[in-house]
């Protein structure tokens, strides 16, 4: 049997991308809250799990080189906005955002 190694990305969560997550947890109430808490630390552990296959997301419609993962269920949806650097082995969290919200204007610097 053959195994195949597997490369495990770093995962870089942009000052953006943190600031989503303060405010979701400051939101949901998750200091108050062990069911808001424990659905906080789910979103945490998708964004962390990109370390591991991250191009499992599909393309993000702003933008062709852009991905995302959903979390949660509708009414509250989140989406997970993320690019991929294969060459350095780096996903960069760009932005999580509620999936009712308009699309989002990635940076320029794409």
């Amino acid at each position: 049997m053959k195994f195949v190694e597997r490369m495990a990305y770093r995962v870089e969560v942009t000052a953006r991308a943190a600031r989503d997550l303060r405010r979701i947890y400051r939101d949901i109430e998750a200091d108050h809250s062990v069911q808001a808490a424990d659905w906080f630390n789910g979103l945490q552990s998708l964004v962390l799990s990109l370390e591991e296959h991250p191009s499992r997301g599909a393309l993000a419609p702003e933008d062709g080189n852009l991905r995302q993962v959903l979390y949660g269920n509708k009414p509250y949806v989140y989406r997970v906005i993320y690019s991929i650097d294969e060459s350095g082995a780096v996903v960069r969290v760009l932005h999580i955002r509620h999936g009712a919200r308009q699309n989002f204007a990635p940076p320029a610097s794409q």
